[in-house]
């Protein structure tokens, strides 16, 4: 069958698309803005253009931006791939010409999509996968947060108090409930230990006696007041309830993660894997799209997760391997997250860890390499939909 090549070059308020025959010529080339109207203007002329050819859509952007210039072609029933942006950023530097427009990178796409058959296609998004992935990124962004806020807050607190940073661990609620009421070792002393303890009682602080102690013998050892307290003092309230609010955005997060996650026929058979969780798990299924109908084999989606090396060969070296460069950042942190707490948990890991170690292997190689030996296992028990046993099931005799 006769085809047609379809390259957008996706942009915030505007696509620009380039046809290609299999020749290679130019057939349309066209701006439009990014929205349905047009879109599905530029839809109809190209089929039209096509006359009964088979039309290949490919674009360098698969969320964001293209996301309804995709929902409507795949509406349209229509074969959609995927073009990484740095594969057509040095595709680009092998054409003619060194200036740089739309319709150039349009061009470039296309012309890749005519000559590539290893293009990862698009296919329709799954509800569950794309809720998943909303929440997990958010969830991410409220990490990064608190995690810049607590950095911020100990650089203040170690300025003005630095007893009092060397006595609490910012990562708990309790030190920070306390910062919330006292920060200079003043208004600590003039607590004491038992005001202070009884404080923290009626804000529900576990443990509130012995953070209580900590507070004050760190504040005896300060009778100096640093210039600009009060305003450092003010900033440290400030950040430590900020701080207690992402906390509780976070907790309310992961239980909306949890709950969704649950919800995924999948779910069950992702959870008994050792070292996988709820967080873990939809992270897992955000990644890959909610099923492995785009990974046909476990080596697949080890290349797509980087935990298969790449071979760096030449003239006469060879077995050289190196760690690739282009791979799902996130998903490989499912896998080396999970490979690191299933070592503690399961003895199938720990096995195969202390093996690898034996081999004299480091220790990041080798949970890298449980981490490869656990996509196998995650691969074929979704294929077989079953859950993970310890124990792996004795094959029946005929």
């Amino acid at each position: 069958m006769s085809r047609i090549w379809a390259g957008t070059d996706c942009g915030k308020s505007h696509h620009h698309t380039l046809v290609l025959d299999a020749e290679g010529e130019t057939l349309l080339s066209r701006r439009v803005a990014n929205d349905e109207p047009e879109l599905l203007g530029l839809i109809g002329d190209v089929l039209d253009l096509a006359d009964g050819e088979k039309v290949t859509w490919a674009m360098d952007m698969t969320g964001g931006e293209p996301a309804l210039l995709t929902e409507l072609l795949l509406n349209h029933g229509q074969e959609l791939v995927y073009i990484p942006g740095v594969a057509v950023n040095r595709a680009t530097d092998s054409y003619r010409g060194q200036g740089k427009t739309d319709a150039r990178d349009a061009r470039v796409i296309a012309d890749q999509a005519r000559m590539r058959r290893d293009l990862q296609p698009i296919r329709p998004g799954d509800e569950a996968a794309i809720e998943l992935r909303l929440l997990t990124e958010h969830r991410s962004d409220l990490v990064a947060d608190r995690t810049r806020t607590v950095n911020r807050l100990k650089s203040l607190l170690n300025g003005m108090f630095p007893a009092l940073e060397r006595a609490l661990d910012l990562g708990t609620v309790g030190p920070l409930v306390l910062l919330t009421g006292y920060q200079t070792p003043a208004a600590v002393r003039r607590a004491g230990i038992r005001r202070l303890t009884t404080w923290l009682r009626n804000r529900k602080v576990r443990s509130a006696e012995a953070l209580a102690v900590r507070a004050v013998e760190a504040a005896e050892r300060q009778h100096t007041t640093v210039t600009g307290e009060k305003a450092i003092a003010k900033m440290v309230h400030t950040l430590a309830r900020e701080v207690v609010a992402l906390n509780e955005k976070i907790a309310e997060t992961d239980r909306l993660i949890e709950g969704r996650f649950r919800e995924h026929e999948l779910a069950e058979v992702i959870a008994s894997i050792p070292g996988i969780g709820a967080t873990l798990g939809a992270e897992f299924l955000s990644a890959v799209g909610g099923s492995l109908e785009a990974f046909p084999t476990a080596d697949r989606l080890a290349a797509f997760a980087g935990v298969a090396p790449a071979p760096r060969d030449s003239g006469q070296v060879s077995g050289n391997l190196h760690r690739p460069k282009r791979y799902h950042r996130r998903l490989q942190r499912v896998f080396f997250q999970s490979a690191l707490v299933s070592i503690r948990c399961d003895p199938n890991s720990r096995k195969f860890y202390d093996r690898k170690r034996a081999e004299g292997k480091r220790h990041v190689q080798a949970v890298l390499a449980l981490a490869r030996r656990r996509v196998n296992v995650i691969w074929a028990l979704i294929r077989d939909r079953r859950c993970y046993e310890v124990a792996p099931p004795v094959p029946e005799m005929a």
